[in-house]
């Protein structure tokens, strides 16, 4: 086959790459700047090396425009607050005296300020820091990092494209200021903001851009009328200006449905769309729109958030069909590459043959590459992929890991009833009162305590050989320890082990379940330096063995407290995984509640009486369109409960959910029926209690008090503050005090004081209830 003439200006390019390294250098180099380790010029060095590593990669790969923009120290949503000057009132005189120190005082704070909130990218497990905007925000330009980065890769004779997230992504994920008033719309901004995003196209044009990409993931979501009329006018005016670089307008990680013939119509030259399967329907609507005649399309085909293997020739076809709707086909990932790790190549400890299956960033930009070459030259210049493609797929097709048959009749004969509690919650929650015996506003924490340098130190001790079981365990015993007889004597009411044994609280579970691969340096960013590395979901899933009671157990024999046993919940355990994209979500989800249920009722037997089932991906995972979402709700919620449902009354059921927008999920969680509920509040101030009580929300629920993704101590009168907060929404019977979230990535200093104080704040809130 040969390639179609309009075919022939086909080239491979991405959106973004992962930040952080091979050896999560950037992570290393950052932290080291925090502890005053590493000088600013030395981090500075640290990321331009990491920078043209990768630029250079991707141009040795066949890659013909490499991205720029994309790097960022901590957020790249923060950057583009840092580019257009909105920096909050709180943090401008730290941002004055050392430009670096106030970037990061609005990333995690300081003692004296709080920093910004913190929230989940769309429906991914990346988190960005919040633009805070109001009437009086005045916007102003400040290229320098984007200019700066563009004259590096240029430097290179590289050719680049830099990417910046586009107006109206920008204000629509934006908030009000916390003096404005609460029903502001950011929005109302956009006329203010284009001259700011004029003047850095313009700088950028003068430094050698000849294209430049503004990103509208936010445009895939429902959208009002006036949103979209927004979009209009927006592209409008940027595309009226005479001083300016191209404009690729990218949208990405779904349909964009009324959005689409906003951006067709543009006087933009090229858009970038995903046409993977979770933006099904987009090739439709683009032909239906009568496609962009004389612009540039980038077409994401490859799956830029999943790591399985792309089908070559299904998205060749795809790639086939979009040649007639557009004057230049260029391919690339669905999104920023940022979402996977680096190279499925270093996995030494998977099978040789599994790991064929699988592509990292540089696996998928290979991809990228073939596809480009077989569109513009024909299949026959690819054939030899093309053959190795089938035969991997048709190898994973056929691996016996994929099915357990017993997994999957144990899973079809589930009924409704195993989804329910014996008893309705007024009843259990009588129950629970007179099993557990708890003050008013109890205290406790979410679960997991700071992992100190000698227990990373023994499990990598453990990992190498250098510490034989016996040792790490002993280890963790005294962890255990530790942890428990520092909760006593603080005063916490229910107490956790504080999870010493485990290395990610998805992880440590994949690794106990069949049907998981657990890869050694697959690194994906969280938020700032935060890394995780997702276990692949590969196979039917099943429990062989209890994976939480011996730990739990032990814990709960050095105390007469309660210690909760702490699992994480099916939703999370995909959404933090990268699932099996060959059966739909919900079968997966109700495999591994089948597995938990198991764990659960085991807990119970062996005398655990709070049982902790954490389930922070559940809004993380709501799709992005209103019309996707009951399908979704419904088999979310019936896994959780399929999980929980298996215990008596008196066993008190406990959920966490963190670091998202709940509002729109409140129902959800009501149908989770779990019997306390923890979220973060502390950023939002009590945002998420106002909803559960207009929802009429019925249970327990903790809201947040104290905000662990910043090293601020806060104070106990701040903790009891919010803690008044929450009482005007929540009754003191149903209220419990807590952090935001887990401890883990604290250190024990910040961790002692703030728990001390959030203890103290609980006391003197129940002293002034007994006294009112």
């Amino acid at each position: 086959m040969t390639a179609k003439p309009a075919a022939a200006a086909a080239r491979a390019t991405v959106y973004g790459y992962p930040r952080q390294g091979p050896d999560r250098e950037l992570k290393k180099a950052v932290e080291g700047y925090w502890k005053g380790k590493v000088t600013a010029d030395a981090l500075a060095t640290t990321a331009r090396e990491l920078r043209r590593s990768n630029w250079r990669a991707l141009a040795d790969a066949g890659v013909h425009e490499v991205p720029t923009g994309d790097f960022s120290y901590y957020d790249h949503v923060l950057d583009t607050s840092v580019m257009v000057g909105a920096v909050p009132e709180r943090h401008r005189a730290a941002v004055a005296a050392d430009t670096l120190d106030g970037y990061f005082a609005m990333a995690r704070g300081t003692q004296e300020v709080a920093p910004l909130e913190m929230t989940k990218w769309f429906d991914t497990n990346y988190h960005y820091l919040v633009p805070e905007l109001g009437p009086d925000t005045v916007f102003t330009a400040d290229s320098a990092k984007q200019v700066a980065e563009l004259s590096e890769a240029v430097a290179l004779r590289l050719a680049a494209r830099p990417v910046l997230l586009g107006p109206v992504t920008y204000l629509l994920l934006s908030k009000p200021a916390p003096d404005a008033d609460p029903g502001f719309e950011p929005l109302t901004l956009l006329d203010r903001l284009l001259p700011v995003y004029a003047e850095v196209l313009a700088d950028l044009r003068a430094a050698g851009a000849e294209w430049v990409q503004l990103d509208e993931p936010a445009l895939v979501q429902d959208r009002t009328p006036a949103e979209l009329n927004a979009a209009t006018r927006a592209y409008r005016e940027l595309g009226a200006l005479t001083d300016r670089p191209k404009l690729l307008v990218a949208s990405y990680f779904d349909r964009l449905g009324d959005a689409l013939p906003v951006l067709a119509k543009a006087p933009v030259e090229g858009l970038a769309l995903d046409f993977t399967d979770a933006a099904a329907g987009n090739l439709d609507a683009l032909a239906a729109a009568g496609g962009l005649p004389g612009k540039r399309l980038v077409a994401g085909v490859v799956n830029g958030r999943n790591i399985w293997i792309n089908d070559l020739t299904r998205s060749l076809s795809t790639l086939g069909t979009l040649l007639g709707l557009a004057d230049r086909v260029d391919v690339s990932a669905s999104c920023s590459l940022l979402h996977v790790p680096l190279d499925a190549a270093a996995e030494r400890d998977i099978d040789p043959q599994i790991v064929r299956w699988l592509a990292f960033a540089k696996q998928k930009t290979a991809e990228i590459v073939t596809l480009a070459k077989g569109l513009s030259q024909g299949t026959d210049a690819i054939a030899a992929e093309l053959a190795a493609n089938r035969a991997d797929l048709a190898s994973r097709a056929g691996s016996a890991i994929i099915r357990d048959p017993a997994v999957r009749e144990r899973a079809a004969a589930v009924t409704d009833a195993d989804a329910r509690r014996s008893q309705p919650y007024p009843d259990r929650a009588a129950a629970q009162r007179s099993h557990l015996r708890l003050p008013l506003l109890p205290t406790t924490t979410i679960g997991s305590f700071p992992q100190t340098s000698e227990l990373r130190a023994a499990r990598a001790g453990l990992r190498a050989g250098r510490l034989d079981t016996a040792g790490y365990e002993e280890r963790v015993r005294s962890e255990i320890r530790e942890v428990i007889g520092f909760q006593e004597k603080t005063g916490l009411d229910v107490l956790v082990h504080g999870e010493a044994e485990r290395n990610d609280m998805v992880q440590y579970f994949a690794e106990q379940l069949t049907g998981y691969l657990a890869t050694q340096h697959g690194w994906v960013q969280s938020y700032g330096t935060r890394y995780v590395r997702p276990p692949i979901l590969a196979g039917d899933i099943s429990r062989p063995e209890p994976m939480t009671v011996r730990w739990t157990t032990y814990a709960q024999s050095l105390t007469d407290r309660p210690v909760k046993g702490m699992l994480t919940g099916p939703v999370t355990m995909l959404a933090w995984s990268f699932v099996r994209d060959d059966q739909p979500l919900g079968e997966t989800a109700r495999q591994v509640a089948l597995a938990l249920r198991d764990e659960v009722n085991d807990l119970e037997a062996a005398g655990t009486s709070v049982i902790q089932v954490d389930e922070p991906a559940l809004r993380e995972t709501l799709p992005l369109r209103a019309a996707d979402r009951p399908a979704y709700l419904a088999w979310a919620t019936e896994a959780f409960r399929l999980s929980t449902s298996g215990v008596r009354p008196e066993t008190q059921i406990h959920t966490h959910m963190c670091y998202a927008e709940f509002g729109d999920i409140v129902q959800a969680i009501d149908d989770l029926d779990a019997d306390v509920i923890s979220l973060e509040a502390a950023r939002s101030h009590m945002q998420v209690a106002r909803e559960l009580a207009a929802h009429g929300y019925p249970r327990e629920a903790g809201p947040g008090v104290y905000d662990i993704h910043s090293p601020r101590v806060p104070s106990a009168e701040e903790a009891a503050t919010l803690l008044r907060a929450g009482l005007e929404a929540i009754p003191a019977e149903r209220l419990w005090v807590n952090p935001d979230c887990g401890l883990k990535t604290r250190g024990w200093p910040e961790t002692r004081s703030s728990l001390e104080n959030l203890v103290t704040a609980a006391r003197t809130v129940r002293t002034e209830l007994s006294a009112s």
